[in-house]
């Protein structure tokens, strides 16, 4: 599985700089991102069942949407994050129902549970624009998921994301995993925390990350430039990670400003989505701080 692309791949290096001064979508009468609100309330972001004990715990502990019930499997001691999740359940009056082992295994769509499953509102989807201008006034850091198709992935990308500081993600409508139980338990309480957008084309939503004032650095292990080479990694930046096996797709390599390799030092071709994400996000986080 390769986040960064084949090696041999089309290379590509330093792009034009992100045209800071357009908006087309401002000026049209309404809301940018307006016209697309029914259709993410019929598709949906997802998130509504959560599976685990750290990701039912956070989901409780945020506070961020409604939670309808909790179901814990009988014959449990519970201590550790069960018993923080029981007590913030009873404080929540989040209503609680114990179900025979039997019954919540054939409940859970996750291969390890933990004896706890969370149903809840789902995910409120955001406008890209809104990603791209975070409220608190800081530089935005975004992380662009482009067709990675695995929900364990997915999941694990978003939980290493947010500990290194993004400030939103974006995910493709289409081809591309959503917020399953998988990704949920997987983040381990991530999705609580990082605001998600899904556009219909990755591509194109590079192309209006650029128009507002905001690098996108690829990574694809072609390039030439290398990871710990990026200059923009303290502006208002996204970084764009490849799908299992292809990497990024063409367009979205052409879209992207600056495109960067993981430098690799042994046998095998690539890294998975979410090892890449890890180190390259880290990277970003590392130049941010440096830059305060």
């Amino acid at each position: 599985m390769s986040a960064q692309g084949p090696r041999g791949g089309n290379r590509r290096g330093r792009g034009g700089g992100p045209n800071r001064g357009a908006n087309r979508s401002q000026g049209k009468g309404r809301p940018p991102g307006d016209h697309q609100r029914s259709r993410r309330q019929q598709a949906g972001l997802g998130g509504d069942r959560v599976e685990g004990r750290q990701a039912v715990r956070e989901l409780l502990l945020a506070g961020t949407r409604p939670v309808r019930e909790v179901v814990v499997a009988a014959g449990q001691n519970p201590t550790g994050a069960l018993a923080q999740v029981m007590e913030l359940a009873a404080e929540l009056r989040v209503p609680v129902k114990e179900v025979a082992r039997s019954k919540f295994e054939s409940m859970a769509n996750t291969e390890a549970p933990q004896g706890v499953i969370a149903r809840a509102a789902p995910l409120a989807e955001h406008d890209l624009e809104e990603l791209a201008r975070p409220p608190d006034g800081r530089p935005p850091f975004l992380l662009v998921i482009d067709g990675v198709t695995d929900p364990g992935n997915v999941g694990a990308a978003l939980r290493t994301a947010e500990c290194a500081g993004v400030t939103g993600a974006v995910l493709g409508r289409h081809r591309s995993a959503h917020i399953t139980p998988a990704a949920a338990k997987a983040a381990a309480g991530a999705i609580e925390h990082v605001p998600m957008a899904v556009v219909p084309g990755i591509p194109n939503a590079l192309a209006r990350l650029s128009e507002l004032g905001v690098w996108t650095v690829g990574l694809d292990v072609a390039a030439p430039t290398s990871v710990y080479e990026i200059s923009v990694a303290a502006e208002s930046v996204a970084l764009v990670v490849g799908s299992e096996g292809r990497g990024l797709s063409r367009l979205a390599r052409q879209r992207c400003d600056v495109v960067a390799a993981i430098p690799l030092k042994g046998h095998l071709a690539s890294l998975n989505a979410a090892a890449a994400v890890a180190i390259g996000t880290f990277e970003v986080a590392r130049h941010r701080q440096a830059d305060r």
